[in-house]
């Protein structure tokens, strides 16, 4: 089957358009149009249903999606297999905002220093999004807060991680907890600590930067927890209070993973190198 037809039934999938997904692959709509047709006539099954807004996928195209993305895969690891490393055209990244915060600049400036002919890309996000980009093929890496849940993925590295439970210094301190968006590991163990102790939680507030949540708890809104590698890095060790749990308790690393069908060329230089901050 043509590998391109494939990549052409895969961005209308992603983007859920023609016009879309010809602005992608900068072709014609028209050309797109008649992939989709001739893939279509290829399988003997309808992948899209034509609605008012664009496509969605049929019954059929949702099932060939994830086997159609392995395939892309495979085909493209197959090549960037036959090259030398020092010939690596793109690594695409994710990384939870947490990481990022802490090591992803150290990291990606050491990447490009060893390959400089590789181009990066980094996508950031909460553990949950950057867990599914990465599953779904839309990243080749990915550092994740926590083991990974899926026997799809593999840890190329585990950082080990303080983990604390941060509280204003004054002491009539508000039973709220300070949360970043959804999908966030951190948010997700303070809610369930909160419950395991018996401890009342009068309300959750969500933020969508690291920087709000610590100023608020440092102002005396609420609680929150974190690794202490984003406390010290952001300069509030000296400002909250700082109750760090017992490894028994919260262990919750961040794991550098990738796919086990998709393990990057440069898999055992990502596992020697030093990432801790």
């Amino acid at each position: 089957m043509d590998l391109n037809l494939l990549r052409v039934f895969v961005s209308v999938a992603n983007k859920k358009s023609i016009s879309l997904a010809s602005n992608e692959l900068k072709c014609a709509q028209s050309n797109v149009t008649s992939r989709i047709k001739q893939l279509e006539k290829t399988m003997d099954l309808t992948l899209f249903h034509r609605v008012p807004k664009g496509v969605i996928l049929t019954e059929h195209g949702e099932r060939f999606y994830p086997k159609a993305l392995e395939i892309i895969h495979k085909m493209e690891d197959a090549l960037f297999s036959l090259k030398d490393n020092e010939k690596i055209g793109q690594l695409k990244v994710g990384s939870t905002e947490c990481n990022a915060v802490v090591r992803i600049s150290p990291f990606l400036i050491k990447l490009h220093e060893d390959f400089p002919q590789m181009q990066l890309e980094l996508f950031t996000g909460t553990t949950k999004s950057v867990t599914e980009q990465i599953l779904d093929y839309q990243v080749d890496i990915a550092f994740i807060s926590g083991e990974p849940k899926s026997d799809k993925l593999m840890v190329l590295r585990k950082i080990e991680e303080e983990i604390a439970i941060l509280e204003p210094n004054s002491s009539n301190v508000p039973n709220v907890t300070l949360t970043f968006k959804e999908g966030c590991v951190y948010d997700e163990f303070l809610k369930n600590y909160y419950e395991e102790k018996n401890i009342f939680v009068e309300k959750s507030l969500s933020f969508g930067s690291l920087e709000t949540i610590l100023s608020c708890v440092k102002v005396g809104m609420g609680k929150t927890l974190l690794p202490m590698s984003i406390v010290k890095k952001m300069g509030y060790d000296k400002d909250i209070k700082i109750t760090v749990l017992d490894k028994k308790e919260a262990n919750i690393p961040t794991c550098l993973v990738c796919r086990k069908d998709y393990i990057p060329s440069i898999s055992e230089y990502l596992k020697k190198l030093d990432l801790e901050n």
